[in-house]
């Protein structure tokens, strides 16, 4: 039977506002596939930088598996995404403007097993920004609450 493993950075919806989301694979090495498989991976630190017109992420944290030998694979290794070039000029094209970056938020298992990594065009918010998006989300579950008492 199949686990659909997901691994969110929940800090970059609060960090960043995204504008365009997309769906990349991952080029990885067997012992991070069985550590990802056991859900030990970490998305907090990880960025996404271009080098030589091809995407990489950075210091995304897959633990060692705990059952490898000497050819265990390094926790945080530069790892190669997986994009369509139609996509990648895209992303290429967006982050030369200023204040767009690219994050990395979403980490996941696909029904066929393979590892899917969600990226985001996304720029900074502001500190009003955050403190409005804090405010959304106390409205919304304070109606939620209102809700579930008048059910």
């Amino acid at each position: 039977m199949f686990k659909a493993v997901e691994i969110t950075n929940k800090k970059a919806k609060y960090e960043y506002s995204f504008l365009q989301e997309f769906e990349a694979g991952l080029m990885l090495l067997g012992t991070e596939v069985k550590s990802l498989r056991a859900g030990n991976a970490n998305l907090t630190d990880a960025y996404c930088f271009i080098k030589d017109n091809e995407l990489y992420v950075k210091s995304l944290y897959i633990a060692e598996y705990e059952y490898g030998n000497q050819n265990n694979h390094e926790t945080r290794r530069d790892r190669k995404i997986l994009l369509k070039k139609t996509e990648l000029k895209k992303i290429i094209k967006k982050v030369e403007q200023k204040g767009v970056t690219i994050v990395p938020y979403k980490l996941y298992s696909t029904e066929r097993g393979f590892f899917k990594l969600a990226i985001a065009l996304a720029s900074g918010k502001k500190n009003y920004d955050k403190r409005n998006s804090i405010k959304d989300r106390e409205n919304k579950r304070e109606m939620d609450r209102l809700n579930k008492i008048k059910l």
